[in-house]
């Protein structure tokens, strides 16, 4: 998060930090770099939607450590990992190992 915010204050100065969108925005936009970066130059539709479902372990800096961007060109949700959190009192503390989502195929 600490490249999110000095990029934020670098190109974006006096923006909202606590607004998700920024961060949603800057997720999405490594992303798709290394999307991108993976076609090489075939940068056909063809191309990008094959590597965009072959994303392997990918982190984005947005993202908790831990937490990692996978794809397949059967499973298109790129995160099935999750860590908890509760309030306590006046801010949200994480607590515990991240958690898979995954759900094994019958």
């Amino acid at each position: 998060m600490k490249k999110w915010a000095e990029f934020l204050d670098k190109y974006m100065p006096g923006a909202d930090k606590t607004d998700g969108g920024y961060v949603y925005g800057y997720g999405a936009a490594q992303t798709l770099a290394k999307v991108l970066e993976m076609c090489g130059d075939d940068l056909t539709r063809a191309n990008v939607m094959k590597q965009a479902a072959s994303l392997k372990d990918f982190t984005p800096d947005t993202l908790l450590p831990g937490v990692k961007i996978n794809t397949s060109a059967t499973d298109f949700a790129p995160i099935a990992q999750l860590q908890m959190q509760r309030f306590k009192g006046q801010k949200w503390e994480l607590f515990g190992e991240i958690i898979s989502g995954d759900v094994p195929s019958e």
